[in-house]
């Protein structure tokens, strides 16, 4: 995943904006890591530098 669209993605359920944890990375890209809602604290991975944004119960 791009580190440059991290402000402009939102959680898909709530709206709120997303911290990163991040595991595996470079300068440019976010290989592994997840994104967490800082509104409803919902998580979502960052697996082989896809960003998964569905709902859980939908993955």
């Amino acid at each position: 995943m791009k580190r440059r669209i991290l402000d402009i993605i939102c959680c898909p359920v709530c709206k709120g904006k997303f911290m990163l944890t991040e595991m595996e990375g470079n300068d440019t890209e976010i290989m592994e890591g997840l994104l967490t809602c800082t509104v409803c604290k919902r998580v979502y991975p960052i697996s082989s530098g896809i960003a998964n944004l569905l709902p859980e119960d939908q993955r």
